[in-house]
């Protein structure tokens, strides 16, 4: 079984569906969107002086860990991470995963 990524993205509100649909260009099979609310934006505005909107949008994507470097920087491209204010993003390796049906099952 291949190792798994998860891509985690947190971008302002309301790029998600525009990211998602380039990340999906690029390799993605789907992704989940979740939305949430920052609280350190006083703390960047007071020491950057960058205006940082609270509500954000939270993408998670899975990918198989050799095909997931495409998918990253697409994110990055079409939410324009590397821009000050615009988001975060990062991957974590991904155990036990269980349920994706378009995954074939480790057979014993």
């Amino acid at each position: 079984m291949d190792e798994v990524k998860c891509i985690v993205a947190i971008v302002e509100r309301g790029k998600a569906d525009k990211i998602v649909d380039k990340a999906k260009k690029s390799g993605a099979k789907g992704a989940t969107i979740i939305y949430g609310r920052g609280t350190g934006e006083s703390e960047v505005m007071k020491f950057l002086n960058i205006h940082i909107e609270a509500s954000k949008e939270i993408i998670i994507v899975l990918s198989e860990e050799d095909k997931y470097k495409p998918i990253y920087d697409t994110i990055i491209e079409a939410g324009r991470l590397k821009e000050p204010g615009t988001g975060i993003i990062f991957t974590l390796p991904v155990y036990n995963l269980v349920g994706l049906h378009h995954r074939r099952e480790f057979e014993k």
